[in-house]
């Protein structure tokens, strides 16, 4: 048998599937280990030698659900349970 073009029309099955957390074909079935981000590790994988997919998953390229708000909060010293006064015209 050869290792080449023979040998890869055998090639059916899949080693990869979705992650559950970063959403990338990245997720190994037997490992049970994501390559892209390590889940189900607690912390995500990032190396400081891939310096372009650290900037791509850097906070500012997707929703930012919670520190969209932070720098309105922290302009008003995170106050909280108050509401504004009625502006009475005079």
């Amino acid at each position: 048998m050869t290792k080449g073009t023979q040998a890869f029309g055998k090639r059916h099955t899949k080693t990869h599937t979705g992650c559950r957390r970063c959403g990338k074909i990245s997720f190994h079935k037997q490992k049970t280990l994501c390559a892209n981000c390590g889940y189900p590790g607690a912390k995500i994988r990032g190396f400081n030698w891939a310096a372009k997919a650290q900037r791509r998953k850097a906070p500012g390229t997707g929703r930012m659900r919670y520190l969209k708000n932070m720098t309105r909060r922290f302009k008003n010293g995170f106050r909280e349970g108050t509401t504004a006064k009625k502006i009475v015209k005079a």
